[in-house]
């Protein structure tokens, strides 16, 4: 059965360790902004700089880690990486303590949090390919995938209540050790890793920072699934702020009825996840992608009819759920994928590129979203990121002969979209 196949010692402290940050992370989601607002007083202008520029400068910071983690062991990179979001996340609740927090050190924390979070998720997924079958990428993806909505599902409420009840840097402390928890998980695997070989030695050089870009645009199946992926998430993610402000201001939702509009529905990660690899050994990989890529850019167009009461937060839910189980059943799929047709002395730079250009794009389509909210309407920019989403099915690669082939003779399992899938294997980088 898919949910007890085992992957091994050494998977089993790889998702323990991501499960122990990301529930870490799922306390202390939005505890920035909010500490920003009731302790530092930081204004609007503040908050949104914040949420964008600190995730932006941790990117630059990142850009040249990606070729740095590439000829590491990945192993000791991840547990510093975890090491230095603990240091830094846990320098908040002292320097509130002491009365000293400002926000010129919440951003600072953002900025590193950030780049840390980039490097890892590089070294991760090159250590996932190391360590996982080809043939169980796909299990060891929906399992990462399933542990990401479940903590969405769990952190924020319990986050908030402890907030209500211990004060505002609680969550962030428990975030701190949750960090500190996994870099312990990640040590006490304890094999022998090898250090990757280096053409010519010597330090990283220019002409390497773009080298996960060069692999990415120079394929043309990943590079349109690339783009498909930086417009929908950079649209979703738009509406966030937006539907926040057009439910508890203008249609005036209580905070628990928001929260449990966003919360309910991750229950819908574990579904689509926990299908994934049924689905594709049915229909086919290509299909998948081709089929669930459409279906999750459809809903959120729906969220520019929420109207007051239980029928707009109905509506909101629904809409809410229909999108996370086709991002949940899509994602491990685009994750294995991706890791398959990735050389394997490249994949660090690959994942680095794409959670930069990802985190770029949320950042320029937010900013957009809110000067449209602003000259407009929050629902007004809402309907445009829903109508725009629905030109990214365009974006997603088009069937070819070699697959459908391929997929005729295997029976529908893990067919490639090209012909260059037969050259690389495996998949997800873990948090």
């Amino acid at each position: 059965m898919f949910g007890r196949r085992s992957l091994g010692r050494r998977f089993g402290w790889l998702w323990a360790s991501y499960a122990v940050s990301a529930y870490g992370s799922g306390l202390g989601f939005g505890a920035l902004p909010l500490i920003a607002v009731l302790v530092v007083h930081a204004s609007p202008a503040q908050v949104s700089a914040l949420s964008a520029v600190g995730p932006a400068v941790g990117a630059l910071i990142a850009l040249p880690l990606g070729p740095w983690v590439e000829f590491r062991r990945k192993r000791p990179v991840m547990v510093a990486m975890d090491l230095a979001r603990f240091a830094v996340m846990v320098t908040i609740p002292v320097a509130y303590a002491f009365g000293r927090l400002t926000f010129v050190q919440l951003l600072a924390v953002s900025a590193v949090v950030a780049a840390a979070r980039i490097a890892r998720v590089a070294a991760g997924g090159a250590y996932l390919k190391a360590i996982v079958r080809p043939e169980d990428l796909l299990v060891a993806n929906a399992r990462l995938e399933s542990t990401t909505w479940s903590s969405i599902a769990v952190g924020p409420p319990l986050g908030g209540a402890a907030i209500g009840l211990f004060g505002p840097v609680v969550t962030v402390l428990v975030d701190a050790f949750s960090y500190l928890l996994s870099a312990l998980g990640i040590a006490a695997i304890r094999d022998r890793e090898e250090r990757p070989r280096r053409a010519g030695g010597g330090r990283v050089r220019a002409g390497e920072l773009l080298d996960g870009w060069r692999h990415i645009l120079g394929h043309p199946d990943l590079r349109a699934l690339y783009l498909n992926q930086l417009l929908v998430s950079g649209l979703i993610m738009a509406t966030e702020p937006l539907l926040a402000v057009l439910l508890l201001r203008e249609l005036g939702f209580p905070p628990w009825q928001y929260g449990l509009a966003f919360a309910a529905p991750c229950v819908g990660g574990l579904v689509g996840s926990r299908l994934a690899r049924r689905v594709v050994a049915r229909y086919g990989q290509h299909r998948v992608i081709r089929t669930v890529g459409t279906l999750r850019a459809v809903w959120l167009i729906g969220l520019a009819f929420v109207q007051p009461g239980v029928a707009g937060l109905a509506t909101v839910m629904a809409v809410e759920l229909a999108i996370i189980v086709s991002m949940s059943l899509y994602n491990p799929v685009l994750a294995t994928y991706r890791l398959e047709q990735t050389p394997g002395d490249r994949v660090a730079r690959a994942l680095s590129a794409w959670t930069v250009g990802s985190g770029a794009a949320i950042a320029v389509l937010s900013a957009l979203g809110g000067l449209l909210a602003g000259a407009t309407s929050p629902r007004t920019a809402i309907a445009v990121a829903g109508l725009l989403i629905l030109a990214t099915p365009l974006l997603l690669p088009r069937p070819s002969a070699v697959a459908t082939n391929l997929h005729r003779v295997s029976g529908g399992l893990r067919p490639p979209l090209t012909r260059a899938g037969e050259a690389g294997r495996r998949s997800r980088p873990p948090r």
